[in-house]
């Protein structure tokens, strides 16, 4: 069987495995647009507003704000439309793209944990809650695919 040149292995497996970089980011921003309509439909800012003022009535410095419905949602659907445009962008792997993965994979992670923390601690299941576990296994997800191109790219042809 005739040898295959390392650098034609290693064009193909950087390209299957930036494919799969991509497809976990997509798969991210698709269930982040999920858990925002689970908010919307729960009522999210029915809990969220009143817990930043109690916090901030007891922590004058309180960073958080509150919202209002229309702002809130258009907000969020704005910035989930951004980072599915970025798809291509982390797909290629332009520069950033694997520090934008760690953190967008960091965020949600941090996200659903406080949903599903949050549900124990106020011994109630939280708005959001219920699309939680998905944001922490394609949080998950992502950041093992982004690891995988960093690996890849170490093998086959320096990292950037």
């Amino acid at each position: 069987m005739p040898e295959v040149p390392s650098g034609i292995v290693g064009a193909s497996l950087g390209g299957a495995v930036s494919a799969r970089h991509g497809r976990a980011w997509l798969a991210l921003v698709a269930v982040l647009a999920l858990h925002v309509l689970d908010e919307a439909l729960t009522h999210f800012l029915d809990f969220y507003n009143p817990l930043v003022l109690r916090i901030r009535s007891q922590i004058g410095w309180f960073p958080m704000p509150t919202f209002t419905f229309g702002p809130w949602l258009t907000g969020l659907i704005v910035a989930t439309l951004a980072l599915a445009l970025l798809t291509p962008v982390i797909r290629r792997g332009s520069p950033g793209a694997r520090l934008a993965s760690y953190a967008f994979s960091a965020l949600m992670f941090a996200n659903g944990l406080g949903h599903l923390g949050g549900s124990i601690y106020f011994e109630r299941w939280l708005p959001g809650a219920t699309s939680a576990p998905l944001l922490l296994i394609a949080s998950v997800m992502l950041a093992r695919a982004t690891s995988r191109v960093g690996a890849t790219r170490r093998r086959f042809g320096g990292d950037r």
